[in-house]
């Protein structure tokens, strides 16, 4: 679903405030000359409209993309990362557990963000 804005605001820093929020289209009355229409207190000349348009896309830009792939200047900090280590060691078949799983330094162990999945689940092997 599409959001958008009808911008009945005298200057633009309503609408370009909308487009960082995901306003994905603006209305705006336009006007060749203000001079005394129903509509030109709020109405948009030639020079308005351009100013809201670029300065529309730059806060668009602004917002950037997702990217959550690990950039290259980023791995030599994984080191201080507090991934998932087991503290005890575990026989195979024995339950990980909040009381034997922690997320610790260094950065070399799994993702925490896997804990709840592990949780319960038996140990594959004796631990060291």
């Amino acid at each position: 679903m599409l959001t958008g804005l009808s911008a009945h605001t005298i200057d633009n820093t309503i609408a370009i405030s909308l487009v960082v929020l995901c306003a994905f289209l603006i209305e705006k009355h336009v006007t060749l000359d203000s001079s005394g229409a129903p509509d030109d207190s709020f109405s948009s000349e030639k020079t308005e409209l351009e100013q809201l348009c670029n300065d529309s896309v730059i806060a668009w830009q602004a917002l950037g993309t997702e990217n959550y792939e690990r950039k290259k200047s980023d791995k030599g900090n994984l080191v201080f990362r507090r991934p998932l280590y087991v503290v005890r060691i575990l026989q195979k078949g024995e339950k990980f557990t909040s009381d034997n799983v922690r997320s610790i330094r260094p950065g070399y162990g799994l993702t925490p963000e896997i804990l709840y999945s592990i949780l319960g689940k038996p140990s594959g092997k004796d631990s060291k």
